[in-house]
């Protein structure tokens, strides 16, 4: 049978009896590791949160004040998983997450929607599609999409939804002859029931267990946002529907208002304005470059012509990169000399550079990684990496001196 939800997905709150109650785990990802959650899963009489399908996420929703953390679909089931128990037999109020729901509804409908014009239109068939949290993407079978193609395809979306045209929801048996003149992907290894088939009166008839608008007027308007390379000869056309699109309009106008503020030119001006930005950016870094290098090698000449400088060198720039680095230890005789210089924030994360007679950075080397906890690699008579805390500089400058002293070396 057809959940409540499949039969009116307009339905905000259901009263049901509580089926079943059993204890579940509900896998996640939580800062990048995946844990299992313990819980249940509730069985309902009947439903208005809708398992994921078909493309389609899930509801969120309460079963009386429990709040509904994700629904499945085991055959004719729908399991709803929940952190705390719920009692068997009672009587419960559902409420559905309508805000997601409706969201939901809009973008799978306009799928439909498009989908059917583009195949009318150019014969792209539809070979997957996918309902993200910020925009939806349909996969065509074709190469590529003609930006003219793109604008004759969004114009015609929108006139049917202008046209105020009826989505209806017909429910068939398996073996009704009109099943075979829908279009389908196939049904699920375990589908129970009759078939579902969301009709756009006159546009399209497709097979599907998903939520629906009933009217493409409730779409309001689709955007097509542009097209993306998909897999093997296929094309992501990604778009928006309904609500999504007056959110996007509201976003991309406070970004354009912080851009008139900041650059101090109207919006036709944004794109101009950015690019003698940029301009005027990678200008100044050629500038800085240049400057780095000049002070490289003059911190090198400065430790070169001083007649008491010892055979140790230790130096600490927050502006320099592995370039300004390699310049000193290029200018200083490293066979004679052991340099150690650090780049980035004093006791925070940065760079690194050993250099000196082969033999000690070898030995060296490893022991400065761990004191500064980086990583890197060394040969040739240099030893460098990344530091993730460059606050123990002192303490690797200590145990070269060490070093040094313990060879006979003088120390700068």
């Amino acid at each position: 049978m057809a959940f409540q939800c499949q039969r009116d997905s307009y339905m905000k709150e259901l009263v049901t009896s509580v089926v079943s109650c059993c204890p579940a785990g509900l896998k996640q990802e939580v800062n990048g590791k995946k844990e299992t959650l313990k819980g249940f899963n509730v069985k309902l009489r009947d439903t208005i949160l809708f398992p994921e399908g078909g493309g389609q996420p899930d509801d969120h929703g309460l079963i009386g004040e429990v709040p509904v953390l994700r629904v499945t679909r085991q055959g004719a089931d729908a399991l709803h998983f929940v952190a705390s128990p719920v009692e068997v037999g009672q009587e419960v109020l559902v409420k559905v997450d309508w805000e997601r729901r409706f969201d939901h509804m809009q973008q799978h409908s306009g799928q439909h929607l498009i989908t059917a014009l583009a195949d009318v239109m150019f014969g792209y068939k539809t070979t997957s599609w996918d309902l993200g949290r910020q925009r939806s993407t349909i996969e065509l079978d074709t190469n590529s999409i003609q930006p003219a193609q793109l604008q004759e395809l969004e114009d015609a979306v929108n006139e049917k939804i202008r046209a105020h045209i009826s989505v209806n929801v017909q429910l068939l048996s398996i073996d009704d002859p009109a099943v075979e003149k829908v279009r389908s992907r196939g049904l699920p290894d375990d589908h129970a029931g009759p078939i579902r088939i969301i009709d756009i009166e006159g546009v399209d008839a497709n097979m599907c267990c998903g939520t629906h608008v009933s009217n493409l007027s409730h779409l309001q308007v689709i955007k097509l946002l542009g097209i993306e390379k998909g897999k093997k000869n296929k094309t992501n056309l990604i778009f928006l529907a309904g609500n999504r699109v007056l959110k996007y309009a509201e976003k991309s106008y406070s970004t354009e208002r912080s851009l008139v503020s900041l650059l101090k030119t109207g919006p036709d001006e944004h794109v101009e304005a950015v690019d003698k930005l940029q301009k005027s950016v990678k200008l100044l870094q050629k500038t800085n470059l240049s400057l780095l290098r000049d002070v490289a090698i003059l911190t090198a000449q400065n430790f070169k012509n001083d007649p008491h400088r010892g055979n140790f060198f230790s130096f600490h720039k927050k502006e320099g990169d592995n370039e300004f680095m390699n310049i000193i230890a290029n200018e200083i005789n490293t066979e004679e000399t052991l340099v150690f210089l650090t780049v980035g924030e004093e006791k925070g994360a940065g760079l690194f550079l050993l250099a000196g007679p082969g033999g000690p950075v070898s030995d060296l080397g490893p022991r400065i990684l761990e004191l500064l906890q980086g990583k890197g690699a060394g040969k040739n008579g240099r030893f460098q990496g990344k530091a993730n805390n460059l606050a123990r500089r002192g303490e690797v400058e200590d145990l070269l001196r060490q070093h040094c002293k313990h060879h006979g070396s003088e120390e700068e």
